[in-house]
């Protein structure tokens, strides 16, 4: 069986998120989704649209995926190791260098493959985009 491993805040769901999860799933036999934490997105992104609870249950609901997980606030890797997916999937827009990825789970001895999945080609692929455009629909900014 061939684990594969996908993460993200999936903040608000559109469809690149559901073809980053479809190409994912198509991968191996089991995909399993890491929904970054509430503290990990104020950190590194934002603040969160929707509370964690809520994101998981929704990511555990689609059809590609198997099961979802919360990540920690931490160690990015311990939830890799936890796992232990023969490959990690990346979304084509998310900020890792597939090579230091690569280079860091080498050193703690995780055998896992990095791929990264293509761009979905609809317009409104992006939460910052949508976000945007209810913004500029409501007479905002």
């Amino acid at each position: 069986m061939v684990r594969v491993m996908a993460s993200g805040v999936f903040d608000i769901i559109h469809t690149g998120h559901i073809s980053y999860l479809e190409q994912a799933k198509a991968m191996g036999d089991e995909l399993v989704v890491v929904v970054a934490c509430d503290r990990t997105v104020r950190k590194r992104k934002h603040e969160p649209i929707t509370p964690e609870a809520m994101r998981l249950r929704i990511i555990g609901s689609l059809k590609p995926v198997d099961v979802a997980v919360l990540g920690n606030d931490g160690d990015m890797f311990a939830i890799i190791e936890k796992i232990r997916p023969d490959i990690i999937v990346l979304g084509f827009d998310q900020a890792f260098s597939e090579d230091e990825l690569r280079t860091e789970l080498r050193k703690r001895n995780i055998g896992a493959e990095v791929r990264r999945a293509a761009e979905c080609a609809d317009d409104l692929t992006g939460t910052r985009k949508i976000v945007e455009k209810i913004i500029r629909g409501s007479g905002g900014p």
